[in-house]
């Protein structure tokens, strides 16, 4: 079901997971953030939740962090946030599949995430299926 699009995210996070063990919450956060850092590759990028749903880290956006995203919905009305949170604090881990906009594309397309929680954090990464599609 996940098959590479999930294995390229669970990449991408284990990578950040591994950062923050190295450098501590304030570096790695900033770094994650970093538009141009080792978090960022194209439409490939990192995010960091708090148990509560607010953005800590956003590889391409800085404007969203601080922002609460508990409630946001997928381009379906699916309140993808809250089941990553849910997993995320019972589990540790997961994937999820959902539906968002894509800004190169301008189309809201299907896009496979994979999270873990470390601590007090919940590490994110979300690849296009059309974008891996063409990874293969």
């Amino acid at each position: 079901m996940y098959g590479k699009s999930g294995q390229d995210a669970k990449e991408w996070v284990q990578k950040a997971i591994d950062f923050y063990k190295k450098t501590g919450k304030a570096v790695s956060l900033a770094e994650i953030s970093n538009l141009k850092g080792p978090f960022v590759k194209g439409e490939l990028y990192v995010f960091v939740l708090n148990n509560n749903g607010t953005m800590l880290a956003h590889g391409t956006n800085e404007k969203l962090i601080g922002v609460e995203f508990k409630d946001v919905k997928d381009s379906d009305g699916r309140s993808f946030v809250r089941e990553i949170l849910e997993v995320a604090n019972k589990k540790g881990s997961g994937f999820l599949d959902y539906k968002w906009y894509n800004p190169t594309t301008k189309e809201d397309l299907p896009k496979h995430l994979y999270f873990e929680k470390v601590d007090d954090l919940i590490f994110c990464s979300g690849i296009y299926e059309e974008m891996w599609k063409d990874l293969l």
